[in-house]
């Protein structure tokens, strides 16, 4: 029986509707390594995991890393940025809209406070202070990727708007200061006393700190605008 003649269409079709699956699986492939890395990152250290056990650990060729990765800091880097992402929530416009100020920093407070004290960013945290002295890049690659400076220009942006309706009288310096220590405020007493104490917070814990952090902190601003 002879061979029916080939289709040029369908071949065509066949390699379009093939290519998705490709995209898909590198893209799977990418999870896989990151969790990989993250796990051993933060389970053992920066200066400890090397490549060649990130790339055993993910079950792929050490060739293969590098041509994602050209090094060790390189792949730190996207392991925080994966860190991150999984700490933001797909709404995270919802958390800057409240009735009036007080509601929408006690939204965003229990937002940051809960992303600073889950497991990932409490382990984050040790590594970098284990590890600073010897990689002090480290930091620096925290702060560069990390939500913090957003969530400074969010807040600053909030204080600001008070400002302009009459609420407060801070100026863009003043509303910038203390948009930094609204998060400090919130979230340094919780993670030393979970990383340093051993005392993680209970859920009423930290519905607690927030109403309180938030009351003191709006309380300080009204009487700086006072002054």
């Amino acid at each position: 029986m002879k061979n029916s003649p080939k289709n040029p269409s369908s071949a065509k079709t066949r390699r379009l509707r093939g290519g998705r699956p490709n995209q898909a699986r590198a893209a799977q492939i990418e999870r896989h390594l990151l969790e990989a890395a993250t796990k051993l990152f933060l389970a053992d250290g920066y200066g400890v995991t090397g490549m060649e056990a990130i790339a055993k650990r993910a079950g792929i060729a050490k060739r293969t890393l590098y041509l994602r990765y050209r090094d060790k800091a390189d792949l730190f880097l996207a392991v925080v940025r994966h860190v991150v992402d999984r700490l933001r929530p797909a709404n995270t416009e919802d958390f800057f809209k409240g009735k009036n100020l007080e509601e929408t920093l006690h939204k965003l407070g229990q937002l940051i406070l809960r992303a600073s004290l889950s497991p990932d960013a409490l382990a984050l945290q040790r590594l970098i202070l284990a590890e600073a002295a010897r990689f002090p890049e480290l930091a620096a690659t925290v702060h560069k990727v990390g939500a913090r400076d957003e969530a400074v220009h969010r807040i600053k942006g909030l204080l600001e708007q008070e400002s302009k309706s009459g609420h407060l009288t801070l100026n863009a310096a003043e509303a910038a200061f203390a948009a930094e220590q609204f998060l400090m405020m919130l979230t340094a007493g919780p993670q030393r006393r979970t990383l340093v104490a051993g005392t993680p917070m209970t859920e009423d814990d930290m519905k607690a700190w927030v109403k309180d952090t938030v009351r003191l902190f709006l309380n300080g601003c009204r009487t700086s605008a006072a002054d």
